[in-house]
């Protein structure tokens, strides 16, 4: 939550009830058109939003990592209009639309807090939109890479400057509006650069004000507090 909550906010928010499911990689939580009847929170691995043209292509259009709602926006819109997968292997607790929605109006400062939670996420659409449709293939690949660590660095899962990037190069071309191929292109000249290295899915960001400046990267949308870009700087 983004908002400070009191502790009876606290105590009925870990009341609510939740079913906890083990979720395999490339599983499907939630597949578009779904009526969906629970929201999901990720407690561990990694999950992602994505859409499929008519001719088979998909769009990626989120990231999530754990200690993140999925779907909040399905309490209220009750359909789904996209598709929500696995990345990996995922532990999440299912919580009941009606009990948040309740919830919600019970706790004002929890349903504020829902509300945000949205918000950024549409910000962060709004970001990749500009990502994949105006920037060129270095920039769109160094403004994910940039996104990510501040993110993960968030949740506590950056060590010096090192991350996993739990992702295929077919995957991260379907966030980038890249091909494979020139993903693992541009991969390999963000590293002859010097700005950063790889071992198989780990991510170590060497050079973070220049990978942020190849990358138009500016962590406004990302709303989070005063310091965090600052916070990951330093541990660089």
């Amino acid at each position: 939550m983004r908002v400070r909550l009191d502790s009876e906010d606290r105590a009925a928010f870990l009341a609510l009830p939740v079913q906890h499911r083990t979720v395999e990689p490339a599983s499907y939580m939630v597949r578009e058109g779904e009526r969906v009847e629970s929201c999901i929170l990720l407690l561990t691995g990694f999950a992602y939003r994505h859409k499929v043209t008519g001719d088979g292509q998909r769009q990626i259009m989120a990231v999530h990592m754990p200690g993140e709602f999925l779907d909040l926006q399905n309490s209220l819109l009750g359909v789904a209009d996209h598709n929500l997968q696995a990345l990996t292997r995922c532990e999440v607790a299912m919580v009941p639309v009606a009990a948040l929605r309740r919830l919600a109006e019970d706790r004002p400062r929890v349903g504020q807090g829902m509300w945000i939670d949205t918000l950024v996420d549409a910000a962060i659409f709004r970001e990749w939109i500009v990502n994949v449709g105006r920037r060129d293939s270095i920039s769109r690949l160094s403004h994910l890479l940039c996104e990510i660590a501040l993110r993960l660095d968030e949740a506590g899962l950056v060590r010096n400057g090192c991350y996993e990037l739990p992702m295929t190069q077919e995957q991260i071309a379907d966030c980038t509006g890249l091909t494979p191929v020139h993903v693992n292109r541009v991969l390999k000249e963000l590293g002859r650069l010097g700005l950063i290295s790889r071992d198989k899915r780990a991510v170590r960001i060497l050079e973070w004000d220049r990978l942020q400046e190849i990358g138009d990267f500016n962590a406004r949308y990302l709303h989070m507090e005063a310091g965090g870009p600052a916070k990951l700087h330093s541990a660089l």
